[in-house]
């Protein structure tokens, strides 16, 4: 295998199923029986506040179960990024905090995380733990009541820090997707930006994504087992 300088990793929603984190939106197109609209996008947080909270307390209640814990996927990558001599970015779509309690440092939420909230007065951004999300809540920075909300990209907004992700995909010459399903943009077309910059694109996956076409290496199997086995080639390069 060769050797590589500067890795950027994708994961999504495949790589926390193992760990027991379900996957939101079912074929039906309804996440947990809600329609996407209501609970996953501004205007239906404007609509129905408390409905928006209560389906992402119900989600952070989830993520923090003490049964829920990184897989074999996420502390090799976390490996990965103590031990490789040159540069390493992890970008998630998951919005689960299993990344960084596998040890993982370098991490970018392009989706927002359950674990911290925004507040819509003042756009203050601060950790949000185990505690119910309310409408009553007052932000403890500009004091005001009833704006607080999940720091989670909704669909219509803009994810999170795609200058830095797209300044690392145009300098990547190695670039992995593990766990995502190729349908959602802009994640969707990230093997594209780091096609056209020259780098080797890998997917490791259960079944093919949509990009599937797109990349140069293509890896069938759980997450858990195909994860560390690339790892272990990589760092012994």
């Amino acid at each position: 295998m060769k050797c590589y300088r500067k890795i950027v990793v994708l994961t999504g929603a495949g790589i926390s199923a193992e760990s027991g984190i379900r996957t939101f939106r079912a074929s039906d197109g309804l996440w947990e029986e809600h329609k996407i609209e209501d609970v996953a996008t501004l205007e239906g947080y404007i609509k129905n506040p408390k409905l928006v909270l209560d389906f992402y307390n119900q989600r952070r209640e989830q993520c923090c179960l003490s049964d829920i814990k990184p897989n074999l996927a996420h502390y090799a990558l976390a490996k990965l990024e103590r031990e490789f001599s040159g540069d390493f970015l992890l970008v998630t779509q998951n919005i689960d905090n299993l990344h960084e309690v596998a040890g993982s440092k370098n991490v970018i939420h392009m989706h927002g995380e359950l674990l911290r909230a925004r507040c819509s007065h003042c756009a203050q951004v601060f950790s949000w733990s185990t505690k119910e999300m309310s409408i009553h809540d007052v932000c403890e920075h500009c004091k005001r009541q009833g704006g607080i909300r999940p720091n989670i990209v909704w669909f219509g907004e803009i994810p999170f820090a795609l200058d830095i992700i797209y300044d690392a995909l145009f300098d990547a010459d190695l670039f992995i997707a593990i766990g995502t399903s190729g349908h959602v943009y802009p994640a969707a077309g990230f093997v594209d930006e780091a096609t056209s910059a020259g780098a080797y694109t890998i997917e490791l996956n259960l079944a093919s994504g949509a990009q599937k076409s797109n990349f140069d290496e293509m890896i069938l199997a759980k997450a858990s087992i195909s994860v560390p086995q690339l790892v272990t080639k990589l760092l012994a390069k």
